[in-house]
């Protein structure tokens, strides 16, 4: 073991964004539990903002291999590189064979992680999970810092990303933004795919509704998610249109996450970004589709959940395999108008000058 003065610890991360912000609630734990843990996490280099605002990781370490690849050769360096660090403990969040590969390769005595992929050689703390027992994602990954068979939590610690005020200030700047307590940030992409995604015409015309009660929009997501902006502020009323920010593909991370700080809520499919805001504990509103809030819901202290109930969903399916999308088309743009109402405090429509 390492000195009595730090229990070092490895996780092998998730490699989605939503699953990493998870994931920091076992971080939280496991710095409850040692008083000096020292938290390194190997994971792929997308992720890197993210663990630098987590307050409980000492270290990213990355993991700099594509999503799926194998590579034994490299998964074995990389593991013999880390020997020399003695690590007290590993554990591992995916449930690959190749995930627990490197702490195996590293020498680490306890390595905890579920059973999966006929791993069992390589952990030495091999859990059976119950799914009933713990439903949700943030349960199971919390879960493997108590002992085998502990019931979950009552409250699993919440994610929380930390913002550096200066720094945010020089985001905004950047962008040529202000910290405005009455901006809403939308979120309307999905790295996922299809099956995730809200209809343009329905974040429209909820869109043309909050700009119609006063509030800003700034759209944020990546460069893929460009023409889906596009494809909503060709439907926004003109004489609003100065109020949207398109920020979708001009962002980094980083960025994203400082400007999502700065925002009084946040609408979002089921998406990394919609995880990101529970996170900095925004208002939120989030829209499945072809998946489920009863497994990955955004973990903040307000929020709104709108699905459809209609009988093949969730299929967890990236497209529509009936091609109807009916999840997300007949959730009418009027739910998450209404919803916005409850959230916010909404203002009286405002008059455009003609």
């Amino acid at each position: 073991m390492s000195s009595a003065s730090t229990y070092k610890i490895l996780i092998i991360g998730p490699s989605w964004i939503g699953d990493m912000i998870m994931a920091q609630s076992l971080f939280k734990v496991l710095c409850q539990q040692h008083d000096h843990a020292e938290i390194s996490v190997m994971a792929p280099p997308f992720t890197q903002p993210l663990l630098a605002r987590m307050p409980e990781v000492s270290e990213a370490l990355t993991l700099d291999l594509a999503h799926g690849e194998l590579n034994l050769r490299k998964r074995r360096r990389l593991g013999k590189a880390l020997v020399s660090r003695r690590f007290d403990h590993a554990y591992v969040l995916p449930n690959s064979f190749k995930s627990a590969l490197i702490p195996f390769h590293a020498g680490i005595g306890r390595r905890t992680g579920w059973a999966g992929e006929f791993r069992w050689p390589l952990l030495t703390d091999i859990r059976r999970l119950d799914k009933n027992q713990y439903p949700l994602m943030v349960q199971r990954f919390v879960a493997l810092a108590y002992p085998p068979g502990s019931a979950p939590p009552d409250d699993c610690p919440k994610p929380q990303l930390a913002v550096d005020a200066l720094q945010q200030a020089e985001t905004l700047g950047a962008f040529g933004l202000q910290h405005d307590s009455r901006v809403i940030g939308i979120c309307p992409g999905a790295e996922f795919g299809p099956a995730k995604q809200w209809p343009a015409e329905h974040y429209a015309e909820l869109v043309n509704d909050l700009l119609a009660k006063g509030r800003a929009v700034w759209f944020f997501g990546s460069p893929k998610d460009e023409l889906m902006v596009e494809s909503i502020l060709a439907d926004v009323e003109p004489s609003m249109l100065a109020r949207c920010v398109n920020l979708a593909g001009r962002t980094s991370l980083g960025q994203a996450i400082d400007l999502l700080a700065a925002t009084e809520a946040v609408i979002s499919n089921d998406s990394g970004l919609m995880h990101i805001a529970a996170a900095l504990n925004k208002p939120v509103i989030a829209i499945y589709g072809s998946t489920t809030p009863d497994f990955t819901p955004p973990l903040a202290d307000k929020v709104k959940l709108l699905a459809t109930d209609i009988e093949c969903r969730p299929c967890f399916k990236r497209t529509c395999p009936f091609g109807h999308l009916r999840c997300l088309r007949e959730l009418r743009p009027q739910l998450a108008i209404d919803a916005a109402a409850e959230l916010l405090e909404v203002a009286p429509e405002v008059t455009e000058p003609n």
